[in-house]
């Protein structure tokens, strides 16, 4: 007999879900499992309908790869922004953690990831072509075209090597 050490293969398939997630062990997956089953019917309701609602909305910025809900995103969009600067990060929550410092008022580029031979990460993998395109694309007699690139990847190996790549890529752009 294969029973559910939850009693329920539901409970069980919710406590599966959640442990999927990055950062959520198993025992944190049981309490979000346990919660949204204590939780008025409304509440479950509205967290399923929010997790559709973001995949079937969800969308990348055709300018800076960032995940948003318009394309252009909010950024790319904001005629306040310096034009002239770019910020390119590893991940979409690295632009939220810039963003929400009010210090850095340019441009981004999201890779969606770093190189990293070890999981098979290659350059081919991330959005850097975009990137290129875009810094091409804006380097006419445009007043606004990029003048500053900065890489802001993690300092980790994954990183490093991501930014020593990029840096090669981008010198014979000037």
């Amino acid at each position: 007999m294969n029973e559910s050490p939850h009693g329920s293969s539901t409970i069980t398939r919710l406590v599966e879900s959640f442990h999927r997630l990055p950062g959520i062990g198993p025992k944190s997956a049981q309490r979000l499992a346990y919660h949204v089953l204590r939780a008025p019917e409304e509440e479950a309701r509205a967290l399923a309908e929010a997790l559709l609602d973001v995949k079937q909305r969800a969308v990348l910025c055709g300018a800076c790869q960032q995940i948003s809900d318009t394309d252009p995103c909010a950024v790319c969009d904001d005629t306040r922004r310096d034009r002239t600067v770019i910020c390119v990060v590893e991940e979409p929550l690295d632009l939220v953690a810039i963003e929400r410092t009010n210090g850095y008022h340019g441009l981004y580029h999201v890779l969606h990831g770093a190189i990293s031979p070890a999981d098979g990460v290659g350059p081919e993998d991330l959005k850097i072509s975009e990137l290129l395109t875009r810094l091409r694309r804006d380097d006419g007699d445009d007043a606004e075209a990029v003048g500053e690139v900065i890489v802001a990847t993690n300092p980790n190996l994954e990183g490093e090597a991501t930014a020593m790549y990029l840096a090669r890529l981008l010198e014979p752009l000037g």
